[in-house]
């Protein structure tokens, strides 16, 4: 069989999965069966039973995806814990004054729950129950209520622990912890354009959200040792990274054990153990459902990945890509708008191992960093949590204030439609942050390439 041959292989197993995944099949089913007809085309059964084989095994046992099960682990129990609650307090007191403060505060508390949880579905419905009764109770519109909400929910995807940025560097084999700590910067970016947008709309449109004010020094400072644990853990994950002290998967290890340290203690200084005992038992289950989902997303994934090589289908992509009369610049933004066009209708996992076996190759060719991109992919895979018909994030948001009541039992619902309008402002933010990461690549390179 010629190159040539193999090469059209590959693409006939492309547009195979691209088909199974429109028509609703799983992507890791997509995935492996793909990969298993591909390889068996390729290179016959023997060659095929025995990469479908080893794969699960081989894949499973690698050290770095150890960390993955244990950042899960800390989100959850920083949930069960009722550190969210209280986190969001302490940013309620402390931002509330300014323009849309509550808004803000949902922001800045996401984004601390972010830094402990690494999932922005799980980030999107811990806050829909924490903020949005706040946020309607003080009048605020509920377009915006609801796009902050989803929007704060994203930041999951970028700062620090994040599962997706574990899963990228495991696809393309980099370093994981330049990877975490590289999210950061980019991730505190993404506050901050937030913040400002809402400071703007709200200080244009004060009917939007007004400022909540009452709070006195006292009661702000009051605030500050519920919230003490979250930045705690933060502390010893990044210390621990960004000093070489620890592994990730050691920096999580710890993480976690601080986390269920202060929960055991304060349920014991409460005398709630047996409740303790049965959120614990919650969290663990929780923790294992969603990892034995991304380890089963990877086995497919690798299964595909294998049979790309073999068809010698990335190396192709690389060199036309390469060829192509345009700058450098101009053809990551074409990769850029593509990501965007497949974020309307794909899940943000979904999306990055479906192409970066393929794309990830052509962008190292061009001379890009790996870890600029894999920041620069990982914010385009958070605009696709928002964006509309899939936006993961703005269903969590609709599903669950369909659930909330206000302090009279009225409902708190709101439609997806406003979910969706709600979002809008946040998606040109996101698209300001991709410009700016575009233009400043230090703003992602810089602290990992500090670590050394």
């Amino acid at each position: 069989m010629t190159g040539i041959d193999e090469v059209w292989i590959g693409i006939g197993g492309v547009a195979l999965l691209i088909a199974l995944v429109g028509l609703g099949v799983r992507v890791y089913v997509a995935a492996a069966l793909t990969g298993f007809l591909g390889l068996l085309c390729l290179k016959g059964w023997d060659v095929a039973a025995a990469v479908a084989g080893t794969i699960p095994h081989s894949k499973t046992v690698t050290y770095p995806l150890s960390v993955l099960p244990l950042f899960i682990l800390i989100g959850f129990l920083a949930f069960h814990a009722g550190l969210t609650s209280r986190l969001f307090e302490a940013a309620r007191r402390w931002i509330g004054w300014v323009p849309g403060g509550l808004a803000v505060s949902t922001v800045c508390a996401s984004a601390g729950f972010a830094a402990v949880s690494g999932a922005s579905t799980a980030t999107a419905a811990v806050f829909s129950r924490v903020a949005i009764p706040d946020m309607l109770k003080n009048r605020y519109g509920k377009r915006l209520t609801a796009g902050v909400v989803a929007a704060g929910g994203t930041l999951a995807s970028l700062i620090p622990p994040s599962a997706i940025l574990v899963i990228y560097a495991i696809i393309v084999e980099e370093s994981v912890g330049k990877l975490l700590l590289a999210g950061l910067i980019p991730g505190v970016v993404s506050v901050l354009i937030y913040a400002g947008l809402i400071v703007g709309m709200c200080a244009a449109k004060p009917a939007l959200g007004r400022p909540i004010r009452g709070f006195t020094w006292r009661q702000r400072f009051a605030s500050l040792p519920g919230a003490a644990p979250i930045f705690l853990v933060v502390g010893i994950i990044f210390g621990a990274l960004y000093s070489g002290a620890a592994t990730p998967t050691e920096a999580g290890a710890l993480g976690a054990m601080v986390v269920f340290g202060m929960y055991a203690w304060r349920a014991w200084r409460q005398r709630a153990l047996p409740e303790m005992s049965k959120r614990l038992r919650e969290a663990l289950m929780e923790t294992a459902k969603l990892t034995v989902m991304i380890f089963t997303l990877i086995w497919g994934v690798f299964l595909f990945v294998r049979f790309l090589g073999f068809a010698g289908l990335p190396e192709v992509f690389a060199d036309w890509v390469v060829e192509i009369d345009m700058p450098p610049l101009a053809i990551i933004v074409c990769i850029l708008l593509a990501y965007a066009v497949l974020g309307m209708f794909m899940d943000a996992i979904g999306m990055l191992v479906l192409t970066l076996p393929v794309v990830y190759p052509a962008v190292v060719a061009l001379g890009y960093d790996p870890i600029w991109f894999g920041i620069v992919v990982v914010k385009m895979a958070e605009i696709c949590l928002i964006t509309p018909p899939i936006g993961l994030n703005c269903f969590v948001v609709a599903g669950v204030a369909r659930e909330l009541r206000g302090d009279g039992g009225q409902s708190l619902a709101i439609p997806l439609q406003d979910v969706f309008r709600g979002i809008g402002p946040f998606f040109a933010a996101d698209v300001i942050t991709v410009a700016v990461l575009l233009a400043a690549p230090e703003i992602v390179l810089w602290l990992p390439n500090a670590m050394g």
